[in-house]
């Protein structure tokens, strides 16, 4: 999975539990295909719970990591857009289809009757557009975005559902908070991206900082954390029966 559960300063269990919980409950425990398995942090939910699973990724780290991870798992490196034949009850691409360069091939490949995918929300539906929004003065602008909306659009994901050949059976939000133990944990790991390492070569880490607390100051909690709330889509989709 494409994110940062389990990093410093973020509250156990994952801050995607119920993520896993809500593609778990619509692909069922039966054989299941993890396609981007990443370092087989779905797997584990997965196999915790009766699942038999089989995971693929493209990057020979991440499936060390899956393989360590899951030993009871079977882990394969390849292409998602060229997975195994199966069979498998379901398909699932957690938070995996806007990393592809061809998410329409990865959802057609699937070889199974029914797909679960996952993506973020909007950007206005996730506090994490807060580092952004409290840094723009030392980044550089954005340029527009060209070609069709992203995947994070509700109705760009339905149609690249669609162009895939399968239809979709329901399209569900699931909100995921991500926990920061304090101010130290919410800025800390900001300061070792891309973006804060920008800002703080301009401004200071300082100036980052107060900027950062400045902006999230209405996500705070009352023990002193910060919990930043975000919306993910949950889509599932089956393959028409052909006859």
């Amino acid at each position: 999975m494409r994110a940062a559960g389990g990093a410093r300063g973020v509250t156990e269990p994952g801050w995607a539990a119920p993520l896993h919980a809500a593609v778990l409950e619509r692909a069922g425990t039966g054989a299941l295909l993890d396609l981007g398995c990443g370092d087989g942090e779905f797997a584990r939910y997965a196999t915790d719970r009766g699942a038999t699973v089989t995971g693929i990724d493209v990057d020979p780290g991440a499936v060390a990591a899956a393989t360590a991870r899951v030993p009871e798992a079977t882990f394969l490196v390849g292409d998602a857009a060229d997975p195994p034949p199966g069979p498998f009850a379901a398909a699932v691409a957690v938070q995996v289809l806007e990393h592809v360069a061809n998410p329409v091939a990865v959802l057609r490949a699937a070889p199974a009757p029914v797909v679960v995918a996952t993506v973020w929300g909007r950007a206005a539906e996730c506090d994490g557009r807060l580092f952004a929004e409290a840094l723009a003065p030392w980044l550089p602008p954005r340029p527009p975005r060209p070609g069709p909306p992203p995947l994070t659009d509700p109705d760009r994901l339905r149609k690249i559902v669609g162009l895939a050949g399968l239809e979709v059976v329901a399209l569900v939000e699931v909100e995921c908070p991500i926990d920061h133990a304090d101010a130290d944990a919410l800025v800390g790991e900001l300061l070792t991206s891309g973006i804060g390492l920008h800002a703080a070569r301009r401004a200071g880490p300082a100036a980052v900082r107060a900027a950062v607390l400045e902006r999230a100051a209405d996500l705070r909690t009352t023990d002193g954390g910060y919990r930043l709330h975000n919306l993910l889509r949950v889509v599932v989709a089956r393959r028409p029966d052909p006859r």
